[in-house]
């Protein structure tokens, strides 16, 4: 009779853990540490005597190292191991600017253009600096902000727009019915391009995946949207710490929503087709 082998781990076949997917621990790639609960973006990767290590950035600026141990980390809720990402080669693909343009090695800011774009709100005008900053210093065009749409048309009558200087204007819930569509559908202007995206707060057009949450809260109507989002997702009803914490998700264009990145790309393409520095 034959003599059966067994092998020499003897852990239950139940409390083995299946090996965790191996992800890249490309810059920008946000993770959470398992042990410490650490959550940041990767700034870098480096080699040391007691293996590969990885540095993390959190929203505060804070950095923390830590070993790439496997099943190490969370990624959207899921373990992962992570590895040092491939080795490139020197100019093996073209830089990019946040928004996904083509990065200009040593570009510098362009003298700003007579046209402007102007925003509904300072939080607007911060997401498209930190989206699209970059593109509008190549090409010279400044983004302003406006206190509210009601005073657009007096605003527009101030600029005098003209070929060379031509008005960009991004409105916050610009929909059917709106006060806001029909304040914008006064400015019949040929130099003036006024467009919107459909959400209440430009909050809402970054993705809920980039700040961490499964869905933007429906918040009653009569209520201060930004309160209430606060208060629905149990964060401090700061909402000037809110909104930086949701700013801190924006790296890219790959952040924003597409109802979003379209309208402000219109705008960038209005004012510089024409205008003059």
């Amino acid at each position: 009779m034959q003599s059966k082998r067994y092998s020499p781990d003897l852990t239950p076949p139940w409390k083995k853990q299946r090996p965790a997917p191996e992800v890249a621990a490309e810059t920008d790639l946000v993770v959470e540490e398992v042990t410490t609960g650490f959550c940041g973006a990767v700034i870098r990767c480096e080699k040391s005597a007691q293996g590969p290590t990885v540095t993390l950035e959190d929203r505060f600026g804070k950095h923390r190292v830590f070993p790439m141990e496997p099943r190490g980390f969370l990624m959207e809720g899921k373990v992962v191991t992570l590895v040092r990402p491939p080795e490139r080669a020197a100019g093996s693909g073209p830089a990019r600017t946040a928004s996904g343009s083509l990065a200009v090695p040593g570009a510098r800011a362009r003298v700003a253009r007579a046209g402007r774009i102007y925003v509904e709100g300072r939080h607007d005008a911060e997401l498209v600096e930190r989206v699209w900053g970059d593109d509008l210093r190549i090409e010279g065009v400044v983004v302003e902000y406006l206190e509210g749409i009601d005073d657009l048309p007096e605003i527009v009558r101030t600029f005098s727009p003209g070929p060379d200087a031509r008005l960009g204007v991004l409105v916050d819930h610009l929909v059917p019915g709106s006060k806001e569509s029909r304040i914008a559908a006064g400015v019949t202007d040929p130099h003036v391009c006024v467009v919107g995206h459909p959400y209440i707060d430009v909050w809402e057009a970054v993705k809920p995946s980039s700040v961490g949450i499964a869905a933007w809260p429906v918040v009653p109507r009569g209520q201060d949207w930004k309160t209430g989002v606060c208060r629905a997702l149990g964060w401090p009803q700061n909402t000037g710490a809110a909104w930086q914490r949701i700013l801190s998700g924006v790296r890219s264009y790959k952040d924003v929503e597409p109802a979003l990145l379209g309208r402000v790309e219109e705008l960038i393409d209005f004012v510089t087709v024409g205008g003059a520095a």
